[in-house]
């Protein structure tokens, strides 16, 4: 038995969710329906749902209550089994060997959107080709599961699934050009005032002008 998801978690408060009481590992563990978690809304910073959709009927309506709980700046991350990998593929040829329901990244995309989700990745893992690579070839399989992942080749047999809510965006400001009116009305005070003044020191001149002419014809 290997150490428990929970255990290896770098988050430093961890809230376990759980169908039922037999299923509980801790005292502290949540014990409720996974359709109706008792958690109020956006309250968790990541949300893990760990192979859990494969084995719910509801399971649009779980990943719902995920996203309502998850916070605005929180991460969802869905660990699911992948319907179009090789192993589930030579699977189904098996007759009476169906297994689970597996989602595709698609399907839960489309579910992801409808609550204001958005998908920032997707990553595959454990690519097993029984046709070309035996249980007994650990190098072969070792070769699969590299270059798949490097690859990020969507036929493993497990997917990652890295969503956030969508932000609203922001209005985009307009930008205004012409001439600031206060500066403009400022402005064209000054040039009429301008105007005025000269006009009156133009009037003035020609008065002084005209009683120098008259001094002038009084003396003669």
């Amino acid at each position: 038995m290997g150490p428990s998801l929970l255990g290896l978690s770098a988050v430093p408060h961890v809230i376990e969710w759980v169908p039922t009481l037999t299923h509980a590992e801790q005292s502290s563990s949540l014990i409720c329906p996974p359709s109706e978690l008792a958690l109020p809304d956006a309250c968790l910073d990541i949300s893990l749902i760990h192979h859990w959709l494969e084995h719910l009927p509801d399971a649009e309506q779980t990943l719902q209550e995920a996203a309502r709980v998850t916070a605005d700046h929180g991460i969802l991350i869905i660990l699911g089994f992948n319907p179009l990998s090789i192993n589930h593929l030579a699977r189904r040829l098996s007759p009476g060997r169906q297994g689970a329901r597996r989602h595709s990244p698609s399907q839960l995309r489309e579910w992801l959107a409808f609550v204001d989700f958005t998908v920032e990745r997707v990553d595959y893992c454990g690519f097993h080709c029984p046709i070309f690579c035996s249980s007994q070839k650990a190098r072969c399989r070792e070769s699969w599961e590299t270059w798949g992942r490097r690859l990020n080749v969507p036929l493993g047999e497990s997917y990652i699934i890295q969503a956030k809510r969508k932000q609203p965006q922001a209005p985009a400001e307009r930008v205004k050009f012409g001439v600031n009116p206060t500066a403009a009305t400022h402005s064209l005070g000054v040039a009429r005032g301008s105007s005025r003044s000269a006009t009156y020191r133009a009037q003035q001149c020609s008065v002084h002008q005209t009683s120098a002419d008259h001094n002038e014809e009084s003396k003669r």
